[in-house]
């Protein structure tokens, strides 16, 4: 029994940076204007650059990422756009308005969230894959960062 009550603890210990988000920033990217909220004391590492404009993050061990990413718009709109994407199949959340699309699923063990805002000269993105176990922990973070994204 002691082991494990042992084991919650520290697994619960290691979802505050999750769940606790205590300092955000706010990223931009300069060519298109795109703006959004990340926490920088979850995601800490950079991971590369996308296609187009912007950066990837991911958390220290990992288990964790975030893209953001800005491409020119050709103008088309948000579902031709998220069509030419082919996203895999088996969408659990698919929201596809004249302005924006997010949608979301789970792969492999991860909930994986993309929304992109449509301007007249970029599509801003923002790209979040995290563990679906920790779900709870991470809606109000993916909410802040999805409801901050815009463009210039």
């Amino acid at each position: 029994m002691m082991k494990k009550t042992a084991a919650i603890l520290i697994m619960l210990c290691a979802l505050p940076a999750a769940a606790g988000a205590e300092s955000w920033s706010s990223y931009r990217i300069p060519e298109s204007g795109t703006s959004v909220d990340i926490p920088a004391s979850i995601f800490t590492e950079e991971a590369g650059r996308p296609d187009g404009y912007g950066v990837q993050y991911r958390t220290g061990d990992g288990r964790a990422d975030l893209t953001v990413q800005a491409v020119p718009n050709d103008g088309g709109s948000p579902r031709a756009f998220l069509a030419r994407k082919n996203p895999p199949a088996g969408i659990i959340y698919k929201r596809v308005t004249p302005r924006f699309f997010v949608v979301s699923s789970i792969r492999r063990g991860k909930i994986w969230y993309d929304r992109c805002n449509f301007a007249s000269r970029y599509v801003h993105c923002v790209l979040i894959n995290y563990p679906a176990a920790e779900k709870r922990q991470w809606d109000a973070i993916v909410t802040r960062i999805s409801n901050t994204l815009n463009g210039g």
